[in-house]
């Protein structure tokens, strides 16, 4: 029975742990886009919520008519 190579072990973990942390880095890279377009299209509905607004003066001359 041949004796274990230490080389062959140390190359395989290191192996291991390049594609272990690539497959890591890739999630964390896909959560955070995910998290960055949540936010981009939260960020776009808000503006185009307030666009459709009145103009503010407008608005508040309004609502200073109706209470006098």
């Amino acid at each position: 029975m041949p004796l274990p190579n230490p080389v062959s072990a140390v190359s395989s973990a290191v192996h291991a742990w390049s594609v272990e942390s690539q497959q890591g880095a890739r999630r964390n890279a896909m959560v955070a886009s995910t998290a960055l377009a949540a936010r981009r299209a939260e960020r776009e509905d808000v503006d185009e919520f307030f666009a459709a607004l009145e103009p503010r003066e407008h608005v508040l001359g309004v609502a200073v008519a109706v209470h006098h």
